[in-house]
């Protein structure tokens, strides 16, 4: 049964009409054009000229629920929480939902985007069963395993540099209202990478990942749906709300505890969408870092006072007008399993940044991530047999400050990137990347990815490359007058800046278009 559950499928013509209609005069004149979503959970630098996008903001609706089908019809500015909220009426749950509730569909769909069910279905764009697209010329598509297959595999970790993506049709798992999470004491790096891997190996999981708080202490969390609690004991647990715990400090406190044994697994019930956006508060632990910046103690009772400014939707804001993406390192890298602790000892030599986030991620994710060539060297100490990579990878999530002068920040950071490549690891793209462009494409197939531009027409659009590359920032980006004046003066000091992105993220408004000169 489809159940039409917003504006019908001739509005979403209309607009799409529209779309190619705009595409096809920067085509005719061979105009280069960016394509604008809106607000964004990346953190490299990134500014957008009105007069040179294509705007599909607007593309933010969802058509209608196929409940036979298990599938929904959405367009690619969706964020998480309303498709969730919005599936969840007719009895459904995307299979992979994004931990930040402002992530698109069509973010996940041609970016990277995976969680703690991606061991089990994937990225989110493996969840995607179809595809409408713009090609750069202006015509529109529809592709998906059967139909334009080579564009449908192409679309993956894309960033959109084969066309503009204007509808997706999601896959759908039956909705549970309740999520059993079971928290496991883990006392090395080591031992959590083991830990994961069994927990990934059990059927009746659904979810799995895992937090090192130090060197020696961590958990791995494991979760699996339920319509009904398994045992009226079990205690319920939330934290969505201003007076819940943050999700990472109440995991921490569940394995530290003097009054419970180290080996015994803690359970609970977690209301499912609880579970889902378990980190939005506090942005896992980036929030934390905020506290410290502004001397406020990070206590219980003013993480309550704050909550409104500890979302992600308000960090993020915040995130990019302060300019403190140049502050912090910021980086998820996707690892060969038997590589992960590796990576991990490394960060605790070279860093010391503490927690580390885990999840584990299915074979087939490596595909996922912008187009990138088959990994054939060493897994754990042993070369691989002649043959590439394909098992089971762990993403670690790398977050914290790291104060320090430009030069060493972006040199620390090249390090961290050629350490990611000895360990056959894949950077997530959303972050800053420091790469020089010999160096990314001995990374990805600039071969294969090339002649799948020409072939779809989208040479015109920029490359993945020329998307991500690392611009730094310059004096023009703030303009020459009085305003950008101030703008560098703000920037230049830790506090200040700091105080502009609480400005500008409680003013709102839009932080990605420039603006237009008079």
């Amino acid at each position: 049964m489809d159940i039409t559950t917003g504006p019908t499928r001739a509005s979403h013509e209309r607009i799409v009409a529209g779309i190619q209609k705009r595409i096809s005069q920067f085509h005719s004149t061979s105009t280069p054009f960016r394509i604008y979503h809106g607000s964004t959970n990346s953190t490299r630098h990134a500014s957008f000229d009105p007069s040179a996008i294509i705007d599909v903001s607007g593309l933010n609706r969802i058509l209608s629920i196929d409940t036979s089908a298990s599938t929904a019809l959405v367009e690619p500015n969706v964020p998480m929480d309303k498709l969730v909220a919005r599936t969840a009426v007719q009895g459904f749950l995307p299979p992979v939902v994004m931990e930040f509730p402002g992530i698109t569909v069509g973010g996940g769909f041609v970016g990277t985007a995976g969680e703690s069910s991606s061991f089990k279905y994937g990225f989110f764009d493996r969840t995607v069963v179809r595809a409408e697209v713009i090609l750069a010329n202006g015509t529109l598509v529809n592709c998906s395993a059967t139909e334009n297959a080579e564009l449908f595999e192409g679309l993956r970790g894309s960033f959109g540099t084969l066309g503009v993506l204007t509808l997706v049709e999601v896959m759908l798992v039956p909705l549970k209202s309740w999520v059993e999470v079971t928290y496991r004491r883990t006392t090395s790096s080591k031992e959590a990478v083991e830990v994961l891997q069994a927990e990934t190996e059990k059927e009746e999981n659904d979810y799995v990942d895992g937090v090192l708080f130090a060197k020696d202490s961590g958990v791995v969390v494991s979760g699996r749906l339920l319509s009904e609690p398994s045992s009226p004991k079990i205690p319920v647990r939330r934290f969505s709300r201003p007076w819940d715990e943050w999700f990472w400090i109440h995991a921490r406190s569940l394995v530290s505890s003097p009054l419970r044994a180290p080996k015994t697994p803690t359970v609970e019930l977690v209301p499912v969408e609880d579970y889902l956006f378990r980190y939005d508060r506090g942005a896992f632990w980036m929030g934390m870092y905020a506290y410290y910046h502004f001397f406020v103690p990070f206590w219980y009772v003013f993480r309550v006072l704050l909550d409104y400014f500890m979302h992600t939707r308000i960090m993020y804001h915040a995130l990019h007008a302060s300019g403190y993406t140049d502050r912090y390192v910021i980086q998820d890298i996707a690892f060969p399993a038997g590589n992960a602790e590796a990576f991990v000892d490394y960060v605790d030599d070279k860093f010391g940044i503490y927690p580390l986030w885990l999840c584990p991620l299915r074979k087939d994710g490596r595909v996922s991530m912008g187009h990138p060539k088959q990994f054939e060297g060493h897994v754990g100490g042993q070369k691989q047999s002649g043959h590439a990579y394909e098992s089971l990878y762990i993403n670690v999530g790398v977050w914290g400050p790291y104060p320090s002068f430009e030069l060493e920040y972006v040199r620390a950071n090249r390090e961290l990137e050629k350490k990611t490549g000895d360990l056959g690891g894949l950077k997530w793209l959303y972050s800053r990347v420091f790469y020089t462009e010999d160096e990314w494409w001995q990374l990805y197939d600039k071969n294969k990815y090339d002649e799948l531009r020409r072939k779809f027409g989208a040479t015109g659009l920029p490359s993945i490359w020329e998307k991500v590359r690392d611009r730094g920032n310059k004096k023009e980006d703030y303009g020459t007058d009085v305003k950008g004046l101030l703008k560098r003066l703000i920037r230049s000091s830790a506090l200040l800046s700091g105080f502009y992105g609480i400005y500008k993220a409680v003013r709102g408004g839009d932080y990605m278009l420039k603006k237009k000169s008079s």
